[in-house]
């Protein structure tokens, strides 16, 4: 669906947006929101007969256009060439199902390049009694279960992993 509609998406949403940088992250807001309310969306029980998933999509593009309040361009650090809208919600999902002390060391560990020692330290603090050496088994434990959280086909497109079984010799 993504790589259907993307480009139509896309182009409503630049010609509505004040810079590129604010234009590529209302496009990954958009579609995290069209995500989100893809799960109650049912074309064949709609009342319009017209309703289409293409223009359910235009008609969500143009609800974030105008409701969704964008940050200025300096505070966005965002890139869609880094990732792309669908890896960023199905990671997001995926982060919601790890423990969330899993969830808390992953995140510092890429969010904010944290080192064991200092997500060991941050713990500690907040009570938890980890050692830094225990911090690179959770995290490589927290990178597993999020790995193994995203969709085969999400993996296989954005990861490389190689879906297709081996070959019976």
């Amino acid at each position: 669906m993504f790589c259907r509609y993307s480009p139509i998406v896309y182009t409503l949403i630049r010609h509505s947006a004040r810079s590129p940088v604010q234009a590529d992250y209302l496009f990954a807001l958009t579609w995290k929101h069209v995500y989100h309310e893809l799960a109650g969306l049912d074309l064949n029980q709609q009342i319009n007969e017209n309703l289409t998933l293409q223009n359910w999509l235009i008609n969500m593009t143009a609800y974030c256009i105008n409701e969704i309040e964008l940050p200025p361009t300096e505070a966005i650090h965002y890139s869609l060439k880094a990732t792309s809208p669908p890896l960023w919600c199905y990671v997001e999902q995926a982060l919601e199902q790890l423990p969330p002390v899993l969830r808390l060391m992953v995140l510092m560990a890429q969010t904010f390049h944290w080192s064991e020692t200092r997500i060991a330290a941050y713990l500690q603090a907040e009570g938890e009694s980890i050692a830094p050496h225990e911090v690179a088994n959770f995290l490589q434990e927290g990178y597993r279960m999020l790995e193994d959280k995203l969709p085969t086909d999400i993996r296989a497109i954005y990861l490389g992993d190689n879906i297709l079984p081996a070959a019976s010799q």
